[in-house]
This record gives structure tokens, C-alpha cells and sequence, in this order.
């Protein structure tokens, strides 16, 4: 197993960005020298949800900084980007890790950051299909063009040329069922994360590696999980922690992506599951949602985490980890003693996996 630090680098009121980086980057430096397989910052945009606008930028400062932790922007939200300048960003970035890289792709769901990206929300899917295609071609050829209905590319070479393949080196959010089964059809790695129970998602994990075998030949990569993460001596004490921060950071989600909202249903199609699931979740009680929700992050002293993560294996099989050390203004002091604990006991124990 590989266990990655997915970056947030999430503001926080009455602190200064400049501090915020100032302690993600040292977290996300640091996290090389504690054993740490990969970096995932994500992609989002003016909310103090996250504040990485760029992460293929954040990450060539990070190359810099380290020797052998893999660098995985988490994700290029293609139609918010030019499909060639995350061609070019990519193999740029590869070239400054020497090959270190991982690409994450996505649509996004934030109907107000498409809005402020002047990005009609309702053209997601397509845009993202069209651009998809661009970029894995333009990655492995080192040409890009394209005429698509949203992109109208002339051919031209990307300067530096890929020095080296990126087949197996690409992953997809795969959070709806349409995403998981493109990203079967295209060749990708899965990415999910944990925000509903294994023993369902397990179904949507299973058909990716059907539709990934059927279309490439071979088998699909393990899918990569992403968590919230809280490591306590003291079970009482992290389930606390739990139910103050990743409940807190689940209110975050509601308001940031207006789950509550009827944005997708008026999307077009484009949100289709989504639009589904935000009629669920007005009509059902929140606190038994919340619940669910911390009942399928991770939380506990590091016998129960361990122990939930063997659950999950034995529900999607083999799979990699990233886990979020901060959420929700959670103090520095306890990310720091969460993240010691989950690397000197919980670590040696599942990497082996």
C-alpha cells in the first residue's frame, strides 16, 4: 500500500494565509522524511475550502524541496483548465521531479467556482470528456490538438517533450458512476473519497476494474481512498476530535459545494447522481448523515483504524491512501501529534498491505 497527504491548505479566520502556508508546506515537506509515499494537493479556488488555485505550481516548489516522494496534483479540474497547459504544466513538472509524477484529473462540483471561472456548470461532463482525451494523448505524444466541440486546438508540439510514459501514472475522481466507469474506459486509476459506507461504494470500485479490464487488457490499478484522518491514543478523546473536526469539515462540504442546493438537479443532466442525492439528503436527518459520514473516515486510536482499514480491504480489495492530517481549524499542535502517532503505529502496520 501507498499512502499519500492529500494538501487542503485550508483558511482559517483570524489567521494569516501566509501562516497557513508557512505550516502546510512544512507539513507536506516533512511528510518525505516520515515515510511518506505521495503529495496530492487539490485544486480549488477563491473559499477558504482550499486555497491551492494552481497545484502543479505548488508542487514544483515542493520538487525542490524533496528527493523521493511522489507528486500528484489532486487534481487538474479540466474545464477549469486549457487542455494544453495541463499538458504542459504536467510534463514540466515531471522534468523538475525527475519522473516523479502522478496526474489526478476531475470535473469539479462547485457550482460557484465555475461561476467565478465564467464555466457554465451544466458543460462539466462534456468539457471534461473532450478535454480527458486531449490531455492523455497530448502526454504521451508530446502533440496537442484538438477539434472538439469546446476546444479548437491547432497541432502543436509542447516543449519540454515527455521525457517518459505517463500510462499507469494517471488517476480520475471517481465520485459518481459516470466518472468511475470513464475512467475504466479511459485507462485511469480510480480515486474515491470516503464519504459514504465501503459496503456501497465497493460495487462502484468493482465495475471500475470490470470496465478498466474489458476496455485496456489489463487489470486496473488499486484505487486510491481518500480520508480525513484523527490518530488518538485515547479512543474517547479522537472520536471527540472526530465529531468536532470532521463533522466540522462536513459542514464546510455542505456550504462549498451547496449539497443542500437545487444546483445540480438545474445542471442539465451534468450532476445527475448528485441532483439525487441532494433530494436524499434534504430528506434525511442530519445528524444521523454526519454519523455516516465519520463512520466511514478515519478516527480512533491506531488499533481501530488499522483495524477499519483491514474492513475496507476486505470489502474493494488492494488499495492506496491518502489521508488529511488537517481539517476544519483543527490546532496545529493536534495534526502534529495525530500525524507522529499514525506514522510510528499505524504505518509500519499497513504498508506491507
Amino acid at each position: 500500500m501507498q499512502i499519500g497527504i492529500q494538501l487542503l491548505f485550508q483558511g482559517r479566520p483570524g489567521t494569516d494565509d501566509s501562516e497557513i502556508y508557512r505550516r502546510e508546506l512544512d507539513i507536506a515537506i516533512e511528510g518525505e522524511a516520515m515515510g511518506f509515499d505521495m503529495l496530492m494537493p487539490v485544486e480549488h479556488h477563491f473559499f477558504d475550502y482550499a486555497m491551492v488555485p494552481d497545484n502543479a505550481q505548488l508542487l514544483s516548489y515542493i520538487a525542490g524541496k524533496t528527493k523521493r516522494i511522489k507528486l500528484m496534483p489532486a487534481a487538474f479540474i479540466l474545464p477549469w483548465n486549457d487542455p494544453l497547459r495541463v499538458v504542459e504544466k504536467a510534463i514540466m513538472l515531471d522534468y523538475v521531479s525527475d519522473g516523479r509524477v502522478i496526474i489526478g484529473m476531475g470535473r469539479g462540483l462547485a457550482k460557484r467556482e465555475f461561476d467565478a471561472l465564467r464555466v457554465p456548470f451544466s458543460e462539466s461532463r462534456q468539457r471534461f470528456d473532450e478535454a480527458a482525451e486531449i490531455v492523455l494523448n497530448g502526454l504521451e505524444t508530446g502533440f496537442v490538438e484538438a477539434d472538439t466541440h469546446f476546444y479548437k486546438q491547432p497541432r502543436i508540439e509542447v516543449r519540454p517533450r515527455p521525457s517518459r510514459s505517463f500510462k499507469g501514472r494517471v488517476y480520475m475522481v471517481g465520485m459518481s458512476p459516470q466518472s468511475v466507469e470513464a475512467a475504466g474506459a479511459l485507462g485511469l486509476g480510480c480515486m474515491k473519497f470516503s464519504n459514504a459506507p465501503w459496503a456501497v461504494a465497493a460495487a462502484d470500485v468493482q465495475r471500475h476494474r470490470d470496465i478498466y479490464r474489458a476496455a485496456n487488457g489489463a487489470a486496473a490499478p488499486p484505487p486510491i481512498t481518500s480520508d480525513l484522518m484523527f490518530v488518538d491514543k485515547d479512543l474517547k478523546r479522537a472520536e471527540d476530535m472526530a465529531r468536532t473536526y470532521m463533522a466540522g469539515y462536513y459542514v464546510q462540504v455542505l456550504e462549498h459545494y451547496e449539497l443542500l442546493s437545487e444546483n445540480f438537479a438545474q445542471s442539465g443532466g451534468a450532476y445527475a447522481s448528485y441532483a439525487e442525492m441532494a433530494r436524499t439528503l434534504r430528506e434525511t436527518d442530519q445528524q444521523a448523515v454526519i454519523d455516516a459520514y465519520l463512520e466511514a473516515n478515519l478516527w480512533g486510536d491506531p488499533a481501530r483504524i488499522i483495524d477499519k482499514l483491514r474492513e475496507r480491504r476486505e470489502l474493494i480489495g488492494d488499495f492506496d491512501l491518502a489521508v488529511s492530517l488537517g481539517y476544519a481549524g483543527m490546532p496545529y499542535d493536534d495534526v502534529y501529534a495525530s500525524r507522529k502517532l499514525f506514522v510510528d503505529k499505524v504505518m509500519p502496520e499497513i504498508k506491507g498491505w
